[in-house]
């Protein structure tokens, strides 16, 4: 059923909203009927998805539209295409728990087999009916009057501009997917092919040319490996060291923690025997999970995180290189996000391989020019230098009263727990500020968010909610421990960092003050006492209706809670 636009409700009274000075009727529904509202979601990457599939499996009365800008789904994994772009995560631990693919081609998958993978999602579950694609959201306000969001969306075929509106907005539009350009003086002075990791030009063509790469955080380890061998000469300019250390799953990875292919033997098993490849993902995710006790930074777990790395970086460069100086970081392992980095610190000790360590002054047209003096001459100019993590919308969003969501996050962003905005009612998002993106694969990330985002969608539908906002004291509440919390881990050891927005040592915008399972357990019960809740009518108990519950509708077992009532209490067994 799909949900109207909202009305004038009988009364006079907007939504159907009541005061107490006029008689009070019963609502002719039933207890657990949920009312019809509209949902609209900005982004169909992994967690578009995941939304509109729990939607489509679980709600009821719900109409769903997802707006996507780009031509495909798949988020980040449509928009980078870099040189030997991948996931560092297991392949088989970076897919949906309700979508399990035994058929990965390798360990760590590439970019082009993992978008595959989510157009696969999107089609086999019938989630394109629900997408617009090639369709940009420019702006959303809250319409305090109705209780509704109204955007404005642009239709990027056509031009065109047309406005729509939802009961609820979800953001879904990703944490890195803002890229910026350098603020290198000249940068756009260069004659010869400037391009971003993030906006990658299939058409550039590195062979036998003098390429330069800025940046060694996950893109630029990828991409120098992956170009070194065909270039005449490439030149890295290496900005802030940072641990090329173990991936994640070391014990599954091929040796030295290689990336490697399944075999057909292995896929087959996989396939055939369902729990024994359940087995193996979970313990995968088991090696993910205990990973987060390095991340105190005076742990023993940290030291040897930092003793095995040196060994592995001193191994593969070589014990007398002039480089270790410049690439071994003096801040904890996990400030920055460790790279696995197969193959990156080979590719420097290669004879076509400078790396570049005095400082840039400037980009002229020939080439870069070092503070030296000296210009190195280059043909292509590859730019690895990450993202906007201010959080701060791409497009107006305006909330109570035309709150504007920039302005408010003017100087940090804050979130609760990193779900919710204060005068952003009836909003949620996912992968905000303070969220685990540094921890693990999203995609359970992801799936736990969106758990918690319908159990509260499910309250307002069926207990006459007609809007729900985070209070500002229990963001401050939650940012204060955040703060305090950050302080005993590697992430607060002096780096540039994209979990800082790349300052170095502003606060730890981007992380949860915990581990996944911290997450994950800190969501299973909301504190509903956070939220301010306004209703569509002024007596509480409206929703109760007609005295009867939807749990003895026609074909309903109403003798259910004669069984399985132990799992009542799996609340407590924590």
């Amino acid at each position: 059923m799909s949900a109207s636009q909202p009305t004038t409700g009988v009364n006079g009274h907007t939504n159907g909203v009541s005061s107490h000075a006029e008689p009070y009727v019963v609502q002719e529904t039933a207890l657990g009927d949920a009312r019809p509202v509209r949902i609209i979601c900005v982004g169909a990457g992994a967690s578009g998805l995941n939304l509109a599939h729990r939607i489509d499996q679980y709600m009821r009365n719900t109409e769903l539209v997802l707006y996507e800008k780009n031509p495909e789904v798949g988020g980040t994994w449509y928009e980078n295409r870099y040189p030997g772009c991948a996931c560092d995560i297991p392949s088989h631990n970076y897919q949906f728990t309700w979508e399990p693919n035994p058929d990965w081609t390798t360990f760590y998958s590439k970019a082009p087999e993992i978008l595959e993978y989510f157009k696969m999602v999107a089609r086999k579950h019938d989630l394109y009916k629900y997408i617009k694609l090639q369709h940009r959201v420019v702006e959303a306000r809250w319409d305090d009057s109705e209780s509704v969001w109204r955007l404005k969306v642009e239709n990027l075929a056509t031009k065109d501009v047309f406005e729509d509106w939802g009961h609820f907005m979800i953001t879904a539009s990703g944490v890195l997917n803002n890229w910026r350009w350098p603020n290198i003086p000249g940068l756009h002075s260069f004659q010869g092919q400037l391009v971003h990791s993030a906006n990658w030009d299939p058409a550039v063509d590195w062979r036998g040319k003098r390429v330069a790469v800025l940046g060694c955080g996950s893109s630029g380890v990828q991409i120098v490996p992956t170009i070194q061998p065909d270039v005449a000469h490439l030149t890295t300019f290496i900005r802030t060291p940072t641990w090329i250390t173990a991936g994640f799953a070391q014990s599954k990875a091929g040796p030295g923690g290689s990336n490697f292919a399944f075999s057909d033997e292995q896929k087959k098993k996989f396939r055939d025997d369902p729990q024994a490849y359940l087995q193996y993902r979970k313990d995968v995710e088991q090696e993910l999970n205990v990973r987060f006790k390095f991340i105190i930074k005076d742990s023993p777990e940290q030291a040897e995180a930092v003793k095995f790395s040196i060994k592995e970086m001193t191994q593969k460069l070589g014990e007398d290189s002039p480089l270790l100086p410049y690439l071994v970081p003096s801040f904890a392992v996990g400030c920055r996000r460790p790279t696995p980095g197969n193959g990156y610190l080979e590719a420097l000790t290669k004879d076509n391989v400078r790396v570049a360590t005095d400082p840039i002054a400037e980009v002229v047209p020939e080439g870069i020019r070092l503070t030296t003096g000296e210009v190195v001459p280059v043909d292509i100019f590859i730019c690895a230098t990450g993202f906007d993590i201010s959080f701060r919308p791409r497009y107006p969003v305006y909330g109570v009263n035309g709150a504007a969501l920039s302005e408010q996050w003017k100087d940090r962003a804050k979130a609760y727990l990193s779900l919710a905005i204060p005068n952003f009612p009836n909003h949620f998002m996912f992968l905000g500020p303070s969220s685990p993106v540094g921890h693990g694969s999203i995609l359970p990330i992801a799936e736990h968010a969106t758990k918690y985002m319908l159990r509260m969608i499910y309250k307002a539908q069926t207990q006459d909610i007609k809007s729900v906002e985070v209070t500002q004291d229990a963001v401050d509440d939650f940012n204060e421990h955040t703060d305090v919390y950050m302080t005993r881990t590697a992430w607060s050891t002096p780096c540039r960092s994209w979990f800082k927005n790349g300052t170095l040592d502003g606060p730890i915008v981007a992380l949860h003050p915990g581990s996944r399972l911290h997450w994950f357990h800190m969501l299973d019960e909301p504190r509903y006492e956070d939220y301010i809740w306004k209703r569509r009518h002024a007596n509480r108990f409206s929703y109760l209706g007609n005295g009867f519950s939807t749990k003895e509708a026609p074909g309903k077992d109403t003798t259910l809670y004669f069984e399985d009532t132990e799992k009542d209490y799996d609340f407590l067994k924590v």
